[in-house]
């Protein structure tokens, strides 16, 4: 038996090809340029793959951009062409109902929300849907075969159609009006509102307010103590209903010092039959109220523990309180945006701008719920004696 001669690699002598890797990239050819570098010559080769076969001609290796894809094998399997997870109509009504039965306190929070199908739960455009084909369908209405031949209307007669947009205007101005109506004013008004009077309402702000919205787990609505009714955001807390409802509201009473106890007391008796409501004074000799919500924010990370940690933000009105329950500052109105806070391992805060919600308030509203902080500038040329 003759032995094959086994190819030697040309470690040490000159290189035969231009793409071998062991070629000195300093050493000059003859007609004068540079050898290729071993990356170069990788990345050359890495072009000129083909597929790889056998003695046969079965390719054992495709190329590395082949259009041709290798034949697969799907696992004879019944759990490939059977249900999952079946559920009867009778069933999902029956669950239907037993879920909006218990979610209609705010007390009670769903735990395996993502293994349940909530868009069969909760049909919003069914709802929203007006079915006026169901009524009156649209051949009978229009087209060659129309058996309608003039419109339907709530009214008879012109008069009776003057009357009826006359109310709806007054209907809607009274709703959606930009200045309440003051049955005591003589008829006058002023054209031009100080810009004082304008603060809180900004687009920045209202931006800064949905990026807190977005970024937390839980909301706490900041109120003041002697108006809770009047620094409430009802807007809000429709927008967490109807479009987050996996983000949880709690109520704080804040500054319960300026107010009797007996006040406190009834406020969260009626707070709290719509939101969990917490009483709360920050301070550092007498603070009440911080073990609560310690409390009720490690009950919400507790039931998030799929996740690493919660974002609780706080929104309010300016002046609230809001950067004093979470230490941003101590001077009202420092907080320009939104700013981080961490708590605990698995607990964020998020502090808010404060955001002035209603346009309807007047300017003695506004100024008697602490929007405008720094009305004594505008007092001291005009009563330098105060």
């Amino acid at each position: 038996m003759v032995k094959k001669k086994e190819r030697s690699v040309n470690v040490s002598g000159k290189p035969k090809h231009s793409l071998d890797v062991n070629r000195d990239a300093g050493n000059k050819n003859k007609s004068g340029g540079t050898a290729r570098t071993a990356a170069t010559v990788r990345r050359l080769k890495m072009y000129k793959t083909r597929p790889k076969r056998d003695s046969k001609g079965t390719i054992l290796k495709h190329e590395l951009q082949s259009k041709e894809l290798p034949s697969t094998r799907i696992q004879p399997d019944r759990r490939w062409f059977g249900n999952t997870r079946v559920v009867n109509q009778k069933e999902l009504e029956f669950f239907r109902e037993e879920l909006q039965s218990r979610l209609s306190s705010n007390y009670n929070v769903i735990m395996k929300e993502r293994k349940l199908p909530m868009s069969l739960l909760n049909d919003h455009q069914k709802q929203a849907r007006v079915h006026l084909l169901d009524t009156e369908p649209f051949a009978d209405a229009f087209g060659p075969k129309g058996k309608r031949k003039r419109p339907k209307l709530a009214v008879s007669d012109y008069e009776s159609l003057a009357k009826r947009a006359d109310g709806s205007q007054d209907a809607f101005e009274e709703k959606h009006g930009d200045d309440p109506v003051d049955p005591n004013a003589d008829g006058f008004r002023d054209l031009v509102r100080h810009t004082m009077f304008e603060k809180g309402q900004s687009k920045r702000i209202w931006g800064e307010l949905y990026k807190v919205i977005d970024s937390s787990d839980v909301v706490i609505q900041v109120l003041d103590a002697r108006d809770p009714q009047g620094t409430r955001c009802h807007h809000l807390e429709k927008h967490l209903k109807e479009h987050c409802k996996h983000k949880h509201m709690i109520l704080l009473l804040n500054k319960c010092d300026l107010t009797p106890p007996w006040v406190t007391k009834g406020w969260l008796r009626v707070l709290s039959r719509e939101y969990p409501t917490l009483a709360f004074h920050a301070s550092i000799n007498k603070s009440y109220g911080k073990n609560s919500l310690l409390s009720v924010l490690r009950q919400f990370s507790r039931l998030k523990s799929d996740k690493q940690a919660i974002s609780v933000g706080f929104v309010g009105y300016p002046n609230v309180g809001k950067s004093s329950v979470c230490k941003v500052a101590p001077i009202p109105g420092e907080t320009k945006v939104w700013q981080y806070i961490t708590l605990t391992k698995k607990i964020f805060l998020i502090d808010c701008p404060g955001v002035v919600y209603g346009s309807s308030d007047t300017e003695t509203d506004i100024v008697l719920k602490g929007v405008v902080s720094f009305l004594i500038r505008f007092i001291i040329p005009l009563n330098p004696r105060i």
